[in-house]
């Protein structure tokens, strides 16, 4: 089956990027592939207010915090964006703030792909944060295809 668009949920963990190689296999040559990358809102009231001292401080950790978060999400941008460019796709890029599993099934209500990729929860004993796509409530929900890239291996 030719999949002319793709949504690939992806935050530039290793389980993204095996999600986001996935997506580029299966696109047709010239299709679109939209990058959803979700910033979890666990982070949204992450102001250090449990030990930092005063407003002002905190406020500028706050910024910080939103200041790093977008660099994260530009470079993760800037390297999926060349890598399909250099493949001849089409590229869009959105980042959001919120729920993993409800963004995604807001992208592809907007979006209607023909295909939605994501990457498989990453096994226990491995480090990160945990930010999983929560299944029970984007299966039901979900109208194109779902496509779970396997976790890359752990040698």
């Amino acid at each position: 089956m030719p999949f002319t668009h793709i949504i690939v949920a992806s935050h530039d963990t290793p389980g993204a990027r095996a999600a986001e190689r996935l997506a580029l296999s299966v696109l047709t040559p010239g299709g679109h592939l939209r990058q959803l990358y979700v910033v979890p809102d666990l982070w949204k009231g992450m102001l250090g207010d449990d030990w930092l001292n005063n407003a002002a401080t905190q406020d500028r950790f706050g910024r910080y915090l939103e200041q790093e978060l977008e660099g994260e999400s530009m470079r993760a941008r800037e390297r999926l964006e060349a890598e399909a460019r250099q493949m001849g796709l089409e590229y869009s890029f959105v980042r959001v703030l919120g729920k993993p599993a409800e963004a995604l099934l807001a992208q592809a209500q907007e979006q209607t792909p023909d295909l939605v990729v994501i990457g498989s929860p990453r096994p226990k004993g491995i480090p990160g944060l945990r930010s999983r796509m929560d299944l029970k409530i984007l299966l039901p929900a979900l109208r194109p295809p779902l496509l779970i890239a396997p976790y890359p291996s752990v040698a």
